[in-house]
C-alpha cells in the first residue's frame, strides 16, 4: 500500500498554523491528528490521519506525552487493554510519543485512574530505564 505523504504534509501545514486554544489534563482521552508516519509506526486514519490517544503526562500547556489507542483488543506486553464507554480500548504502548496540543481534535472522555495507574505501570515495566 502507498502512504499519501503529500496528503499528510498539506494537512499538517494547517494544523500548525492553527493556534488553538485548548486545555488538556492528564488521563483525558482526545482524537487526535497523529499523521502518517513512516514504517512500523502508528498512522492516524481517514483524511484528518485521527486516532484516538490518552494523554499520560502533560509538559506545559502546549505539549503532552501520549500512547494512542486501538479499538482492537491485543493480549501482549507491549498493549494495555481497558474499558472504556461501551467497549475495550487498547493502548498501544510502544508507541508512546510527545504531541503538541494542535495536533488534539476533540476529547472523548477519560481512562478510569485505576486503568491509568495500570497503564503508567506497564510502562514503566516496558521502558525499565
Amino acid at each position: 500500500m502507498q502512504k499519501d505523504f503529500d496528503k499528510w504534509n498539506n494537512l499538517k501545514k494547517i494544523i500548525h498554523n492553527n493556534e488553538k486554544n485548548i486545555f488538556f489534563h492528564e488521563r483525558e482521552i482526545w482524537v487526535c491528528s497523529i499523521g502518517l508516519n513512516v514504517g512500523y509506526e502508528q498512522d492516524g486514519k481517514n483524511d484528518e490521519f485521527i486516532r484516538p490517544v490518552i494523554i499520560l503526562s502533560k509538559f506545559n500547556n502546549n505539549i503532552f506525552c501520549g500512547v494512542p489507542l486501538t479499538s482492537k483488543e491485543k493480549n501482549f506486553p507491549f498493549y494495555f487493554s481497558f474499558k472504556f464507554k461501551d467497549g475495550i480500548s487498547t493502548a498501544i504502548v510502544s508507541q508512546l510519543k510527545t504531541f503538541d496540543k494542535r495536533r488534539l481534535v476533540r476529547k472523548l472522555g477519560m481512562i478510569a485512574e485505576p486503568d491509568f495507574i495500570k497503564l503508567k505501570n506497564r510502562i514503566k515495566e516496558i521502558v525499565n530505564l
